[in-house]
């Protein structure tokens, strides 16, 4: 029997359009895009397509904060 934890490594890192647009309500990337920047969710639009991390959709879904990260901030390496 597969474990949960098991289940889960061997989805994809991302979306797929199915569950964007299950996610988002909407079909059209735009709107799927503008959903997405409403709610807070991290994503990428790609010319026309939506890339969203299933990480970020899962943190959104439990409530939990999404920290949009710029890369590494030197200043405050002492």
């Amino acid at each position: 029997m597969i474990k949960a934890a098991q289940a889960a490594e061997m989805l994809p890192e991302f979306l797929s359009a199915v569950e964007l647009h299950a996610l988002t309500g909407y079909a059209r990337p735009g709107q799927q895009a503008q959903w997405l920047k409403e709610n807070g969710i991290p994503h990428k639009v790609d010319g026309r397509r939506v890339i969203v991390s299933r990480v970020h959709s899962r943190q959104w879904l439990e409530g939990r904060a999404v920290v949009i990260s710029e890369g590494i901030n030197f200043g405050a390496v002492k």
